[in-house]
């Protein structure tokens, strides 16, 4: 029956008993009579239809609403089962008196108490009912009690058995709740409801223990279950209630308390080294990771959990004849603030037990142990096998001191009364070993953060049998970072520590004999040069394409010459390099004496390196000429385009790490492709052991940074390399160039190109999903790439995968429309794509339109002949590239329009095609295009790699590299 809100009308709550769910509230809005009585007309509400009365609520009675919805009993089958089931299947099944699930049942049960509980809380004046049988919500009218009633249990032990019985008094009066039927409406915490009234009570007591009460005047004990009774039941009854005793003691005590803290293992752990054996001679199980740390309280000879929640503690005594309970009051405030004390150090007790990994455990007490211990905590061991932990102080003092070729460390590292030896504890860290056996028999662990400070430190130096431990000067990052972390005492060269700011380096006039002349940056690249070469370091000249790595380096050269070196230096580089180095040597520094030490009939004797300031090769050639390459000691071996040797098991890797020179550098723009194990492969090149073993630096930093994402080893890698690694980029450096516009071009694709696309999607999301829950990841990144490479060329175009599809390409028509309309404009364009198919395409097009073009691919062999063609031909507007044959060494400033037609896994590469026309030299401005086709996997992938880690701007990923680092749900999103 409808409520009209235009007539007066009164919130009501209605007390109903449900078959299987027990006392529930149910909410009504009742018409009212011209004399504002309650009338029968009236209808049910809810969250969804109150608002319709919004002028007779408040907010408790929108939150009163809202807890009433969140009792129907259509929420709790939806809440507790997983299944789609009527009212009466689900309740004939939880509620079976033979099959029922009684763990649902209890759930079912906390969760309704805790509404009617938060419920009954906001009732206090509100107009409350008991529902009559009829359904009739106003039937009886009931008031919620306002303040609390207390209750006094009673025990009567006499000698057969103990009668028990509890009595409830509000404000001063007896509440006879068995002789008035009375109903326990909420058992946690109890809310009763005798005659009129419903009560709520001090300590929260529960339910059940006024249940037994409701239908008989007491509770009988036999003495033969008495003992257990008492220590289960009447002990916690005592603590937190007021109990009146016949035939046993209760005594009151006050102590003062004391937090105890005890020490746990969690599981045995495996035989312990004793620090002064070996560790690379004793194989060892896997060490137990986890202790257990307890807190309780102590209160006189009684020691208590911090998780009780009783008012006070209770310890029974049994005498010869009856018992005694010790009732000590708690100081509640102060084990508030003992738990908020262990809070600010880092311990959260959620109960009183907390399980910590072992590490972090003892380097809590090692930090903490002595604060506490002025504070009155008491500390206990636990151990079954009588195994003891070494609990006391522990420090490590490292000194750093600069030598002339390196640096001197000497430590002191003390575990209580111990003098450790700092060889031993660095193996013991090496070897991620994190306890060990004192000669008093005791258990050290060593401090977690000792294996985060000094791992690298440990890990760098090497062992000297005359002069002990030793740094090699290029770790000076290392070093300075121990010193501002004020982990080690340090003294080093102020002149050294300048290496770290580039522009405190001295500035050093340019050599007489080089013919032309240095911008700002250059100059500062030329003088960290120097400044290497002056400690003997090598380095990375990771400048953007374009930014004169070239002109600088022959400056450093033609300084040596003029330094009186007259050994010949070496530079190794793509075949594809070699000419435009000679042009630009001759141009630059006309003095070098310059060799070309390439040729299918060159003469394999360095003898004739004799005389020359600059032998030209290639890695080609290096590769096979290694051996005899590696008689000869250069000045200098520098190689272009060093992530040539980014695979260090690579044979050209091997090769040039043979050769011997007195310094080394590296030039390339892309210093990271796949991973930043390539970091790794050329800054050993040029500074040996600068990164570790090849193992240590995977663990170390390998492991950390491309699977955990962990910025912090992303800044330390960072650190390491900073002063042997420069680079500068465009925007930042160039300002003399013009600007420059990149665009995105989505692209819609064509009908058919479409169901091609949808038709291989399909096809390869089922084999690879499946592929992944059959065999895993690693075994299905094969075919992953398999099929983002088929649908990147459909999305390019159908007949790159399928020769003889006829219908269209929407990115094609795209890319059309732009060239015309580029080429109307006279402008010169570079037309880049990774598929040589795609360029076909291209290609096929310009033939029939009668378009003069350039064209350049991995099999082209006059690479420079088409180069000089687009530059100086104005007939020729097109030049149609490959992104790898083309993304290094080309000077193409006579474009002004670059095409992207589809976008490289590396976003370095393209930034590099991008570089053959935005260089230096380039006067116009420069358009770049990228073309995307919309609702694909180009689109996908791209919104993909934004989201993964980058190392310093430069971690920069290939196919394989970034197939590795999808997730499975990165996979079904690309796939969707």
């Amino acid at each position: 029956m409808k409520v009209s809100t235009a007539e007066p009308f009164q919130i009501t709550y209605s007390l109903l008993q449900h078959e299987y769910l027990g006392y529930l509230f149910e909410s009504f809005m009742v018409q009212l009579d011209q004399n504002g009585k309650l009338t029968l007309k009236h209808q049910n509400i809810s969250s969804k239809n109150a608002d319709e009365f919004s002028s007779g609520l408040d907010e408790r009675d929108y939150r009163l609403i809202k807890l009433m919805d969140d009792m129907h009993q259509d929420v709790i089958i939806k809440k507790f089962s997983n299944k789609r089931m009527t009212p009466h299947q689900f309740f004939t099944k939880v509620y079976n008196k033979e099959k029922g699930d009684k763990l649902i049942q209890e759930a079912i049960s906390n969760y309704i108490d805790g509404k009617m509980a938060e419920i009954l809380t906001l009732m206090e004046d509100k107009m409350v009912f008991e529902m009559g049988s009829d359904g009739e919500p106003t039937w009886k009218q009931v008031h919620v009690a306002p303040g609390k009633a207390s209750v006094l249990f009673h025990f009567m032990r006499n000698e057969d058995n103990t009668h028990y019985f509890p009595t409830i008094k509000y404000q001063g009066e007896k509440v006879d709740f068995a002789q008035k039927n009375g109903i326990i409406v909420c058992n946690s915490p109890a809310w009763l409801l005798v005659g009129d009234k419903i009560y709520s009570f001090e300590g929260d007591i529960d339910g059940k223990k006024l249940k037994p009460f409701l239908h008989k005047k007491f509770v009988l004990i036999p003495r033969k279950v008495e003992e257990t009774y008492y220590e289960k039941f009447v002990s916690p009854l005592i603590a937190s209630f007021n109990v009146h005793a016949k035939g046993f003691e209760i005594r009151n005590a006050n102590h003062d308390p004391r937090a105890v803290i005890s020490i746990t293992e969690l599981a045995n752990s495996s035989s312990n080294l004793s620090l002064f054996e070996d560790p690379k001679n004793k194989e060892t199980e896997e060490e137990s990771g986890k202790m257990v740390l307890g807190l309780s309280f102590q209160y006189g000879k009684y020691t208590f959990p911090s998780d009780n929640k009783a008012v006070s503690y209770v310890k029974m005594e049994k005498t010869e004849d009856s018992y005694i309970f010790h009732k000590i009051k708690r100081n509640v405030s102060w084990e508030k603030e003992v738990i908020s004390l262990l809070k600010e150090t880092g311990l959260e007790f959620r109960i009183n037990k907390l399980v910590m990994e072992k590490q972090t455990a003892f380097s809590w007490l090692n930090k903490y142990r002595e604060e506490l211990l002025k504070k009155n905590f008491q500390f206990k061991q636990n151990s079954k096998d009588g195994k003891r932990y070494f609990v006391g102080n522990t420090s490590i003092n490292v000194e750093v001191n600069e030598n002339k070729d390196w640096f001197d460390i000497h430590a002191i590292i003390k575990f209580g009364e111990f003098e450790i030896p700092f060889l031993k504890i660095r193996n013991y860290i090496l070897r991620q070993k994190k306890e060990f056996t004192l000669p008093n028999g005791e258990i050290a662990v060593i401090p977690e953060e000792w294996f985060s400070q000094y791992s690298e430190l440990f890990g760098f130096a090497e062992e000297d049998p005359k002069l002990g431990v030793k740094l090699k000067k290029h770790h000076l990052s290392l070093v300075q970072e121990l010193k501002h972390g004020n982990l080690a005492k340090v003294t080093i060269d102020k002149k050294l520590a300048r290496l770290r700011e580039f522009d405190e380096i001295e500035d050093l006039p340019l050599p007489k004999g080089f013919d032309g002349s240095l911008r700002p940056y250059q100059k500062a690249g030329y003088n960290w040069m120097l400044f290497l070469n002056k400690f003997n370091f090598g380095g990375c000249l990771a400048d953007d394409m374009g930014l004169g790595k070239t002109v600088q380096t022959l400056a450093l050269l033609q300084k040596q010459k003029e330094a009186g070196v007259t050994s010949a230096n070496l530079l190794i580089m793509p075949t594809s390099l070699l000419y435009n180095w000679e042009m630009e040597a001759r141009k630059f520094t006309p003095e070098l004496k310059i060799f070309n030490y390439t040729g299918t009939y060159r003469e394999k004797n360095v003898a004739q390196f004799e005389g020359y300031d600059l032998v030209l090769t290639s890695y080609g050639t290096t590769r096979i000429d290694a051996e005899i390459l590696s008689e000869y000691k250069f000045n200098y071996i520098i190689l272009d385009e060093s992530q040539a040797i980014k695979n260090p098991e690579s044979n050209i890797a091997k090769a040039v790490r043979e050769l011997k020179s007195n310094y080394k550098m590296i030039l390339t723009g892309t210093p990271i492709e796949n991973s930043t194990m390539d970091l790794w492969s050329q800054m050993d090149f040029v500074n040996p052991g600068l990164l570790g073993s090849q193992a240590f630096f995977k663990n170390e930093f390998l492991a950390p940074i491309e699977k955990k994402q962990d910025e912090e080893k992303v800044r330390r890698l960072y650190s390491t390399i900073k002063p042997f690694i420069l680079r500068r980029k465009k925007s930042q450096v160039a300002t003399e160039l013009p600007e420059k516009v990149d665009n995105v071009k989505y692209c819609k694709m064509s009908l058919d190109q479409e169901s091609e696309y949808e038709k291989v999607k399909s096809e390869y999301r089922n084999m690879i999903l499946d592929s992944i829950d059959k065999k895993g990841m690693p075994k299905s990144q094969l075919l992953l790439l398999q099929g983002l490479t088929k649908l990147r060329q459909i999305a390019n175009h159908p007949k790159l995968v399928d020769q003889t599809y006829d219908g269209n390409s929407g990115k094609l028509e795209d890319i059309v429309h732009m060239l015309n309309n580029a080429l109307r404009k006279d402008h010169k364009i570079l037309i880049f794509s990774q598929f040589v198919k795609h360029l076909a395409i291209i290609k096929e097009y310009l033939l029939q339109e009668g378009i003069e073009y350039a064209y350049l691919d991995g099999t082209t062999k006059e690479r420079q002949g088409q180069v000089e063609l687009f530059q100086n031909n104005e007939d020729v507007k097109v030049f149609l590239i490959s992104l790898k044959a083309g993304g290094v060494g080309l000077n193409l400033t006579a474009a002004d329009y670059v095409f992207i037609l589809d976008p490289w896994w590396n976003p370095a590469v393209e930034a590099q095609a991008i570089d053959r026309a935005y260089r230096i030299g380039q006067k116009n401005k420069v358009f770049t295009y990228k073309f995307i086709t919309k609702n694909s996997v180009e689109e996908k992938i791209l919104n993909l790699q934004k989201n993964k880690l980058k190392l310093a701007d430069d971690l920069i990923t290939t196919e394989e590299s970034f197939v590795k680092s999808l997730s499975k749900d990165d996979i079904t999103s690309i796939f969707d």
